[in-house]
């Protein structure tokens, strides 16, 4: 199906943005080639695109081809007493795979629950939350190189896999290929605690000692809507900037003015939403955009006339930000620019 002049505010979670000249929808592999061609006829740049979670849209729009992924399917290709390995279409809701692997007692996603966006979406950003990341669980993902005009398969190791990012969203061959298929291998078990605080709390609380995916799913649900603004309900792009990375020689400086450091997989992590409450910036509002009082690392577009006045919503957190603690946030969604093709939420 092909569309013309669609606002990308329209496709997007955010809710900002201009017309986009056309908007196509994939839900057969080979109809990716039709597509890309039709651009390349044209003349016009591809920008690839899931359920519209992480992207921010400018307000002169996008003069070019939106491919928007909902390619389906859920393919167990092997199962054992203790594993199972699963193919998964890109376009299906990463929400619902999560409970789907969940409910069956599989562990490895249950942290990822209530994220927002595509499965296809995950490792290009390599999401994660509560101590998962889509990397510790993901075998191999299947693109369609859109340079080469062919299919490709990548490896682990071969995406390239970092905080936030991996090859499909970073350096040279960022926005190339087109992501149709993930393979997950996921293990029967359940977490163990201690978990993370909010996390832990909810237990604590609710006198939960079910510690098996499912119940875990569940609880991290329930804590993400107490702490999170709903997409649904309040236009947002989740996570707005990225956590601050320090070496262990900054994070002791860090630590000894005050500033909450924590350590995950030897790495020190500064939390870019803790920096931006420390900051007094929590609940005010920006030229139409308010950081939420539930979790200052989201921004909400309660009345935003367009993308400049979240431009100069962000330069003013940004700026408070570096006067007062020194480090300069780094936004993580994506801005939707020709020439800046990325495949996101």
């Amino acid at each position: 199906m092909l569309e013309e002049n669609v606002k990308i505010s329209s496709l997007t979670t955010m809710k900002i943005g201009g017309p986009a000249r056309y908007v196509a929808e994939v839900e057969e592999v080979g109809e990716i080639a039709k597509w890309l061609d039709f651009a390349e006829d044209k003349g016009l740049p591809v920008f690839l695109m899931g359920a519209g979670a992480n992207i921010i849209g400018r307000d002169e729009g996008f003069d070019g081809v939106v491919l928007m992924c909902k390619i389906r399917g859920f393919e167990v290709l092997e199962q054992t007493a203790r594993e199972i390995t699963v193919r998964v279409g890109a376009g299906e809701i990463l929400d619902d795979i999560v409970k789907i692997l969940s409910e069956r007692g599989y562990t490895g996603v249950e942290g990822l629950a209530s994220i927002p966006g595509t499965v296809g979406a995950a490792p290009v950003q390599n999401v994660g939350a509560y101590g998962q990341e889509i990397e510790q669980v993901l075998e191999r993902v299947e693109s369609y190189d859109m340079q080469e005009r062919q299919m490709r398969e990548f490896g682990h190791d071969e995406c390239g896999f970092a905080y936030r990012q991996s090859i499909f969203n970073h350096g040279p061959n960022a926005g190339r290929y087109f992501i149709t298929h993930v393979v997950l291998k996921l293990k029967k078990g359940e977490l163990k605690p201690p978990f993370y605080t909010s996390l832990q709390r909810y237990l604590e609380e609710h006198n939960i000692k079910d510690y098996s995916p499912e119940s875990i799913r569940r609880a991290v649900a329930a804590v993400r809507e107490v702490k999170l603004p709903d997409p649904r309900f309040e236009a947002s792009a989740g996570s707005f900037f990225k956590n601050i990375y320090l070496s262990d020689e900054e994070a002791e400086a860090a630590r000894e003015r005050g500033i909450e450091v924590w350590r995950e997989r030897g790495q020190n992590i500064v939390n870019s939403g803790w920096l931006i409450q420390q900051a007094g910036l929590s609940g005010r509002t920006f030229y139409g955009v308010r950081v939420s009082e539930k979790a200052a690392l989201i921004l909400i577009n309660d009345h935003a006339r367009g993308y400049s006045d979240l431009a100069r919503a962000r330069e003013r957190i940004v700026w408070a930000v570096e006067k007062q603690f020194g480090y300069r946030l780094e936004q993580e969604p994506v801005e939707m620019v020709a020439g800046g093709e990325r495949e996101v939420a």
